[in-house]
C-alpha cells in the first residue's frame, strides 16, 4: 500500500471527525419530557428503547440542526404523581414534548396539560378508546386503540361459532374504555353477554376467588380476558387453582397481556396453557432482529438481571415514537425553542404558570404528516392515531404464544390450520357452555289443548305427542347432554293458563328455558324468544266445504284458459288465416275463386292447423315460414289445454263452495280459527269480522256441517300441518282453498341468546332429512302422514294470456315480416303496370287509385312458378298464345313483362277457363291478360 495513500486517507477521516464535531455543536438542544412508571417492566423497556431510538437516529442523521434532550420522570404507578411529573417537566424544564404516561388514566389528565400548554403528548402504552373524547390536536396515540382488536376478537368467536362470552374485566378506566366497543363487536356475530365480571386491581386473591366461583355455576365456558397484564396473572393463578384451566373452558386475552406474553416467566404462562391472545403482529426484518440483539446486550448491562429479558411490542413502539418525534422536530426547520410564560404573580397556581410553547403547534403539525418504515412495520400517523395493522391469534403455552392465526381488516380471520390446545391439553374444540356443572335442569314450558292432540298431548304430568317426539330425538343426536324437565302450562286444574302468546312471553320473562310444542314462528314472538328451524311445514289456508261437481259440467271444458287466452287466440286464428291468403292469393289456385269461397279456405286452413289437419299446398316460402313458427304456437297451446282440462276432469271432481277471501267479504261469511291461535289476528287484520272458535277437528267439522245461516261457519283458516290433519281424517268433504299467508311453520323457543339455538336447528335438520321422521310420522298419524303431500288444492285460475304472450308476439313479429317483404316484392314486380295505371288514372281520387291496385294485386302473377308451370306461354306471329311451348325464338328462361295491346289473343287452356274468370266482376281485369296483352322485354 502507498504510505501517501494511507495518509491522505488518515487526514480524510480526521477532517470528516472535525466537521461532525462542528456540525453537532452547532445543533440545538430540545427538550423532551418522559413519563413513565420507571420501575415497572414497561416502563423500564420503554425508557432503554427511547435512549437507543434517538442514539442511533442522531448517529445516522449527523447533519440535523436539533438534537432531543430527555428529562425522564417518574409516574410511579400513580394518576396523581403523573400529573405533577408532566407540570414539573412543562414548567421547570420548558419541554417541547412528553412522550408517555404508562396507562390510560394517566394520560387522560397529562392530554388536558399538553392542551394547555400547547405541548404534543405521544403516548406508545395507553390504548384506552376513551381517550379519543379528548379532540386534543397535541395528543398522538402511537399504539393501536383496544377498539381496533375488537374485530378480531368477534371474528374469533364468530369462527368458533360461539354464542355467549363472559367478560371479565377491570373496574375502572381502562377497563371500561373497551367495554362498549367489544359488546357491540359480539353482538354483530350473533354472541351474546349474558354476564360481566368487574375486578378491582387492589382486590385480594380471595376476593377473586369468590367471583371466579360464581362463574363456575354459570353454564358459560368463554371468558374474554381484558385487563392489566399485573392484575390477568393474579387472576389466572385463581382460576388454575381452583380448576377452570380444564377441558371445556375458553379463555381469550386481549392485547393488553397478549403483547407481554413473550417476556412473562413460565411459572405465569402455565396457568395460562390454552388460552388464546390477540395482539398485534410484527413483520421480521434484519433490522428488527439486529436491534433485538443490540438491545439485550445493552438492557443485561445496565439492569444486571439475570434471566433473559424479551423486547416486546411496547418497547418497539416507544422506539418508534420517538424517532417519529425527532423527525417532527426537525422537519419544524425551528431554531429558537422558547416558551410563552404568564405574567408571575404569588396569587397563581402552578397550572396558571405553565406558559405556553411557541413550537407545539409547528411540532404537531409535523407528526400529523410523519411516515416512515419502523421497527414495527409502516409507521403511519393520520389524525393523531398510529394506524391499525395486522394482528395475531397465538395459543398460549410454556415458551409464551404459538400463533395459529392472522387477522387485518381486508380479509377478516386467516387461520395457519394449526392445532389449537385447549385448556386441559386436549385438541376438541369446546363447546362453550356445560348444562350439567350447574346442577341446573332446564324448565321446557308445554301448551295445554284439547284439539289435535297428535301435535302435544298432556294428561297430568306426562307430555307426549309428535312435536314432544321430534324435540326429544333432536336432543338426543347433540354431542353433549342437556337435562332438562317438561313443565305443562297450566293452572292447578289442569286447565290451560294462557294462550300460545302467553307462553312464549314466561319464555322471555324466565320462568321457562324454552317451549315446545306446536308453536308458530311469527315474527311478533321472534321480537321475545330465539326459535330453532321449523320441523313442518308453513303457512296457514283456507279451508271450505266441497259441493258435487255436477253443476256446470257441461262447460268444463271452457275453464283451462281464461277468457283473454280465448280471445287473443281466436284473433290470432283469423290473423294466421288472412296472412296466408295475402302471401298465397296472387300464386296458389287454392286460394282464388268467388270472395266467399276464398275467405272459407282461408279461415278453414288457418283453423284446421289446430289439429294439423290442413289439405291446402303451400306455394310462397314466406307463408310456409310463418305457417311453421304458427305450428309450434298451436303446438304448445293445445298441449298446455290437454293437461289442464285433464286435471279438472281427474283432480277436480268436487268442487269448493268458495274460491277465496274476497267472497267471504263480500258475502259477510262466518269464519272459524283454532282457539288460542295467532290467525284470530290474522282475520281481523283484513277485515273479517264474523269470527268463530274451535278447539278440535270434530268440532270443525261440526260447525263446517251445519253452515254459517246454521248457526256455524262458512269457511276456516288455519295453519298447514292442522289442515293436513283434519283433511286426511275427513276425506271428500273438505277442500284447501285461496289464499295462502306466509307463515314458518312450527318450531321450538328459548330465551333470547340461548346457545342451543343452533345446535338443535341443526339436530332438527338431521332428524327431519332422516328415516327417524317417516318414523314419527307414522306413529302419530299413520297412512295418513304419508297422504299430506297429495291433498289438493283449489285455485281459481286458469291458463292466462300472461304465459302465451311471448308466443304471439313472435307468430305477429314473424308475419308483419313477411308481409313486408312480400309487398316489397310486389311492387318491384308490377312496377310497370302501377306506373301506367298512375298515369291513367292521375285525376282521379284516391278511392279510384286504391281500386286499380287492388284488381292489379287480384291478377294471377303469372310469373309465378305455379302457372309457368301448368301454362307455358308460346309467341305466334308476334302474339301471346297460351300453348304448350316456348315463345317462338327465346329459351324457356326468357324473362318478359306483359303490356296492354290492341291485338286479340285467345286463351285455349282450360286452367285459365275457370269459375273465377267468368266473374263479372272480374272480366275488366281478365281481359288484360286473355286479351290484350303482348310480350315486352323486361327493362
Amino acid at each position: 500500500m502507498n504510505p501517501n495513500q494511507g495518509s491522505r486517507r488518515a487526514l480524510c477521516f480526521i477532517a470528516a471527525c472535525v466537521l461532525l464535531v462542528a456540525t453537532a455543536g452547532e445543533a440545538h438542544n430540545v427538550s423532551v419530557g418522559v413519563v413513565l412508571d420507571m420501575d415497572s417492566w414497561i416502563g423500564k423497556v420503554g425508557l432503554s428503547c427511547i435512549h437507543m431510538s434517538l442514539s442511533e437516529f442522531y448517529e445516522a442523521n449527523p447533519h440535523y440542526n436539533t438534537r432531543i434532550v430527555l428529562h425522564p420522570n417518574d409516574s410511579a404507578g400513580d394518576v396523581v404523581a403523573a400529573a405533577a411529573a408532566a407540570v414539573d417537566l412543562i414548567k421547570n424544564n420548558k419541554v417541547e414534548a412528553i412522550l408517555g404516561p404508562t396507562t390510560s388514566m394517566q394520560t387522560n389528565f397529562v392530554i388536558k396539560l399538553g392542551h394547555k400548554a400547547h405541548v404534543p403528548v405521544l403516548t406508545f402504552t395507553a390504548s384506552s378508546p376513551a381517550l379519543a373524547s379528548n379532540r386534543s390536536p397535541y395528543f398522538f396515540r402511537l399504539t393501536h386503540t383496544d377498539s381496533a382488536r375488537v374485530a378480531a376478537i368477534s371474528d374469533l368467536v364468530k369462527f368458533y361459532n360461539w354464542r355467549q362470552i363472559v367478560l371479565i374485566y377491570q373496574d375502572d378506566e381502562f377497563g371500561d374504555g373497551m367495554l362498549p366497543y367489544l359488546i357491540d363487536a359480539l353482538q354483530g356475530v350473533n354472541a351474546r353477554v349474558p354476564y360481566r365480571s368487574l375486578i378491582v386491581p387492589t382486590t385480594t386473591e380471595d376476593q377473586i376467588g369468590e367471583e371466579l366461583h360464581k362463574l363456575i355455576t354459570m353454564p358459560t365456558r368463554v371468558f374474554l380476558v381484558h385487563m392489566q397484564p399485573s392484575l390477568a396473572i393474579r387472576l389466572f393463578a385463581k382460576a388454575n387453582e381452583i380448576g377452570m384451566m380444564r377441558e371445556g373452558y375458553v379463555w381469550i386475552l386481549t392485547d393488553a397481556t397478549a403483547n407481554l406474553l413473550d417476556s412473562m416467566s413460565s411459572s405465569v404462562l402455565k396457568s395460562m396453557e390454552g388460552a388464546l391472545g390477540v395482539r398485534t403482529y410484527v413483520p421480521k426484518s434484519m433490522e428488527l432482529k439486529r436491534f433485538k440483539i443490540k438491545w439485550k446486550r445493552k438492557f443485561i448491562m445496565e439492569n444486571f438481571v439475570l434471566n433473559d429479558p424479551h423486547l416486546d411490542i411496547f418497547g418497539l413502539w416507544a422506539y418508534d415514537a420517538a424517532r417519529a418525534l425527532a423527525m417532527a422536530i426537525e422537519k419544524t426547520g425551528v431554531k429558537n425553542f422558547t416558551f410563552e410564560n404568564t405574567n408571575g404573580s404569588e396569587n397563581l397556581t402552578d397550572l396558571q404558570t405553565l406558559g405556553v410553547s411557541r413550537n407545539g403547534e409547528k411540532i404537531g403539525e409535523a407528526l400529523s404528516k410523519t411516515k416512515f418504515m419502523g421497527l414495527t412495520g409502516n409507521y403511519e400517523i393520520v389524525n393523531g392515531q398510529l394506524q391499525s395493522a395486522e394482528f395475531e391469534i397465538v395459543n398460549v403455552n410454556s415458551n409464551g404464544g404459538n400463533r395459529v392465526g392472522f387477522w387485518n381488516h381486508e380479509k377478516g380471520l386467516l387461520s395457519n390450520n394449526m392445532t389449537v390446545i385447549w385448556p386441559g391439553n386436549t385438541a376438541a374444540v369446546p363447546k362453550g357452555w356445560d348444562f350439567q356443572t350447574t346442577g341446573k335442569r332446564l324448565r321446557i314450558g308445554v301448551p295445554v289443548k284439547k284439539g289435535y292432540i297428535e301435535f302435544m298431548k298432556v294428561k297430568g304430568t306426562e307430555v307426549e305427542g309428535y312435536c314432544k317426539d321430534v324435540f326429544d330425538a333432536a336432543i338426543a343426536t347433540l354431542p353433549y347432554d342437556v337435562p332438562f324437565d317438561y313443565i305443562p302450562f297450566a293452572l292447578p286444574n289442569g286447565s290451560r293458563a294462557g294462550s300460545y302468546d302467553d307462553l312464549i312471553m314466561q319464555v322471555y320473562e324466565g320462568v321457562y328455558d324454552g317451549a315446545v310444542g306446536d308453536i308458530t314462528i311469527i315474527a311478533n314472538r321472534s321480537k321475545y324468544v330465539d326459535f330453532t328451524l321449523p320441523f313442518t311445514d308453513s303457512g296457514v289456508s283456507m279451508i271450505v266445504p266441497t259441493q258435487a261437481n255436477s253443476k256446470n259440467r257441461a262447460w268444463l271444458f271452457l275453464k283451462p284458459l281464461t277468457l283473454d287466452l280465448w280471445i287473443t287466440s281466436l284473433c290470432f286464428f283469423v290473423f294466421m288465416g288472412f296472412v296466408v291468403w295475402i302471401l298465397e292469393h296472387r300464386i296458389n289456385p287454392d286460394f282464388r275463386g268467388p270472395p266467399s269461397h276464398q275467405i272459407g279456405t282461408s279461415l278453414w286452413f288457418s283453423f284446421c292447423t289446430m289439429v294439423f289437419a290442413q289439405r291446402e299446398t303451400l306455394i310462397s316460402n314466406l307463408a310456409r315460414l310463418v305457417v311453421v313458427i304458427w305450428f309450434f304456437v298451436v303446438f304448445v297451446l293445445t298441449q298446455s289445454y290437454t293437461a289442464s282440462l285433464s286435471s279438472l276432469l281427474t283432480v277436480q271432481q268436487l268442487q269448493p263452495t268458495i274460491t277465496n277471501i274476497n267472497e267471504l267479504l263480500t258475502k259477510q261469511s262466518s269464519v272459524g280459527y283454532l282457539e288460542g291461535s295467532f290467525v284470530w289476528g290474522l282475520l281481523t287484520s283484513v277485515g273479517i269480522k264474523n269470527l268463530k272458535s274451535y278447539r278440535s277437528p270434530e268440532e270443525l267439522d261440526k260447525l263446517l256441517k251445519l253452515g254459517g245461516s246454521n248457526g256455524g261457519i262458512d269457511a276456516a283458516f288455519d295453519e298447514t300441518p292442522y289442515i293436513k290433519l283434519f283433511l286426511s281424517k275427513f276425506p271428500n268433504k273438505y277442500i284447501r282453498a285461496d289464499p295462502t299467508y306466509k307463515t314458518d311453520g312450527f318450531g321450538f323457543a328459548f330465551s333470547i341468546g340461548s346457545p342451543l339455538v343452533v345446535d338443535i336447528s341443526r339436530a332438527v335438520l338431521n332428524v327431519t332429512e332422516s328415516k327417524r321422521m317417516n318414523q314419527l310420522q307414522m306413529k302419530w298419524f299413520g297412512d295418513r302422514g304419508n297422504s299430506w303431500s297429495s291433498i289438493p288444492k283449489v285455485t281459481s285460475s286458469g291458463l292466462n294470456l300472461g304465459s302465451f304472450w311471448g308466443l304471439f308476439l313472435i307468430t305477429g313479429i314473424a308475419s308483419i315480416i313477411s308481409l313486408l317483404i312480400y309487398f316489397i316484392i310486389f311492387l318491384h314486380k308490377e312496377q310497370h303496370t302501377l306506373r301506367h295505371t298512375a298515369n291513367e288514372s292521375s285525376n282521379s281520387s284516391i278511392k279510384s287509385k286504391i281500386r286499380a291496385l287492388l284488381k292489379i294485386y287480384d291478377k294471377r302473377d303469372l310469373t309465378s312458378y305455379t302457372f309457368r308451370k301448368s301454362n307455358p306461354p308460346q309467341v305466334v306471329d308476334n302474339k301471346i298464345q297460351a300453348n304448350h311451348g316456348n315463345p317462338v325464338g327465346t329459351s324457356p328462361n326468357s324473362n318478359y313483362l306483359l303490356s296492354p295491346s290492341n291485338d286479340s289473343i285467345h286463351d285455349t287452356n282450360h286452367e285459365f277457363s275457370r269459375s273465377e274468370d267468368l266473374n263479372p266482376s272480374n272480366q275488366a281485369v281478365e281481359m288484360v291478360v286473355h286479351t290484350t296483352m303482348e310480350i315486352v322485354p323486361q327493362s
